[in-house]
């Protein structure tokens, strides 16, 4: 506890102590746990620093801790979601493009490229606009409306 309030410029000398000093006179477990929660205290502490920086500071490695693995795998997580929505956004787009083509005939490659463009909002915007359109005349009447 005395870590969290030590200042920064004698934290990283103390930790060494608490470490080796653990490795010493603790079992593995109890070793581990204690690194476990020195590294965080730590990550927090010198938030500014990257972690490379931090394990030099720390003369450990951060890859092995628990706090590590789960931000890792955040990341994962974070990572899987924002392909989910991405692979969303291009099937919408794709049906959009599909529907357009079918309710106003083939689509200008620079009105397919301006369709690309479009956010999430306007995409579905344009998907419910679409339905009362019949003709390509429609189509740009509606982007120009939507660009002011």
């Amino acid at each position: 506890m005395v870590l969290t309030t030590v200042y920064e410029e004698i934290a990283p000398s103390e930790v060494r102590y608490l470490l080796e000093r653990s490795a010493i006179e603790q079992s593995e477990t109890s070793n581990r746990a204690i690194i476990e929660l020195v590294t965080t205290i730590m990550v927090y502490k010198f938030e500014q620093l990257s972690r490379t920086e931090v394990e030099a500071m720390l003369g450990i490695t951060l890859k092995e801790t628990r706090v590590y693995r789960e931000i890792k795998e955040e990341g994962r997580e974070e990572g899987l979601l924002q392909g989910e929505q991405r692979g969303r956004e291009a099937e919408g787009r794709s049906l959009v493009l599909r529907q357009l083509t079918r309710r106003v005939g083939e689509l200008p490659q620079d009105v397919r490229e301006h369709v690309e463009t479009l956010s999430l909002e306007q995409l579905e915007n344009l998907g419910e606009a679409l339905l009362d359109f019949s003709s390509m005349a429609d189509l740009l009447s509606w982007f120009e409306a939507t660009s002011k």
